[in-house]
């Protein structure tokens, strides 16, 4: 039952994926009000006459009703599997499918108020915004296995840590695509020249757009540095907890072999002296068999 849960989580994520980029191509063709301002039907009609605007943004509409239906089905599905899933067993309720159909009411209002509107900016940065939170939660609602299999045990991802730096780098991210988002829609894209400076400035001196331009190109860079310094810094962490091998010893030197006489714990080649030996043993006609050099 939960494999199938699982199955259809990431469906439903792949499709919020595709459904995201669409709207990007919408964007950037300007074909956001190729329906004209009518919703939910297209130029107020089921099946519009398809010109290429149109039939960007009428395709952009069907991918958001597949979504819709793949969400759907999954908060219902995850409502089964609280029920018992027909066999009786009650596993814990799958909260965030629930969140995700949640964010997908909020992404269908706000894309109706942003063709009604005519394409504001700030809606338009909220449409995005929720599109990606969807995203991120079917995702997460794909990790989870409700019940971790067991009835009556509580969800958990499985072999995920979560940690304070992924998080951040999260965050960081995010607010760097809203304000990319921001940028575009302003008409800022442009407003910087040059790389990585902003017209050859550390602090543009220009108008609004430069600024808002600037503000998101310094987002970047701290992202990008930040993520650099989280995959050094858990490379190293990776290399010091890393097991040693069996029967190998762990010293201070190289590769944790030390140096005889520098510490570490190697153990030189023992001789046994003749009153060691047990009685009645002799020696060899050619000497000892082992001879070993101090």
């Amino acid at each position: 039952m939960t494999r199938s849960f699982t199955r259809l989580a990431w469906t439903a994520a792949t499709f919020t994926y595709l459904l995201i980029i669409l709207g990007a191509i919408v964007r950037i063709t300007g074909s956001g009000l190729g329906c004209g301002e009518h919703w939910p039907l297209c130029n107020g009609k089921l099946l519009p006459p398809l010109d290429l605007p149109t039939m960007i943004e009428y395709g952009h509409r069907l991918a958001a009703a597949a979504v819709s239906g793949l969400v759907l089905a999954l908060a219902a599905y995850a409502w089964w599997l609280q029920r018992g899933a027909g066999s009786g067993e009650r596993y814990p309720p799958v909260k965030t499918a629930y969140i995700a159909l949640g964010l997908l009411v909020v992404q269908v209002l706000l894309g109706a108020v942003t063709v009604k509107l005519s394409l504001p900016p700030w809606t338009i940065i909220l449409h995005l915004g929720t599109a990606m939170l969807l995203l991120a939660t079917l995702i997460l609602a794909a990790r989870l296995t409700p019940g971790a299999l067991t009835p009556g045990a509580s969800p958990g991802i499985a072999g995920a840590r979560y940690s304070r730096a992924g998080l951040l780098a999260l965050v960081l991210g995010f607010i760097t695509v809203l304000l990319g988002a921001l940028t575009a829609n302003l008409g800022a894209a442009s407003a910087c020249l040059g790389f990585p400076l902003c017209n050859g400035q550390v602090i543009p001196a220009g108008n609004y757009l430069q600024h808002v331009h600037w503000v998101h190109r310094l987002m970047a860079y701290t992202l990008f540095a930040y993520v650099v310094w989280w995959a050094v810094r858990s490379s190293d962490g990776a290399a010091r907890a890393a097991p040693t091998a069996p029967g190998r010893p762990r010293g201070r030197g190289h590769g944790g072999v030390g140096r005889p006489g520098a510490g570490d714990t190697l153990t030189r080649p023992t001789i046994r002296s003749r009153s060691a030996r047990p009685a009645g043993a002799r020696d060899s006609p050619r000497g000892p068999r082992c001879r070993c050099r101090r």
